[in-house]
């Protein structure tokens, strides 16, 4: 019986964590190298909320920007405020008239879920 409670709790203790809030790492231009870096920003934070849904989030402002489809219905759908990720991403100086990839952001936030 007490084996019993005792995994009841353990289950218990791990889904609460897993209801935490939501997981944020700051990274760098200098972190990732400017050749990679795709913000006019010199540091964004990253993450990651329920329902794989992915964000960039400006620390000076705390303005939050969509960095994948999921991010993006939430907002069209009003469950939360951001804007466009093209108002800080940058162009691509190898490639005229697009803009720097997501890709490694979209991995790196992607480990936070």
């Amino acid at each position: 019986m007490m084996k019993k409670y005792i995994l009841s709790f353990l289950l218990f203790t791990a889904s609460a964590s897993a209801l935490a809030a939501p997981q944020i790492i700051t990274v760098s231009r200098f972190e990732v190298g400017k050749e990679s870096w795709a913000f006019n920003r010199e540091e964004v934070m990253l993450t990651c909320r329920p329902g794989n849904a992915l964000y960039v989030i400006n620390p000076s402002t705390l303005v939050q920007y969509p960095l994948n489809d999921v991010a993006e219905q939430e907002v069209k759908a009003g469950k939360t405020t951001a804007q466009p990720i093209s108002i800080i991403q940058i162009d691509d100086p190898q490639h005229a008239g697009k803009k720097m990839s997501l890709a490694p952001f979209i991995a790196r936030a992607q480990k936070l879920c």
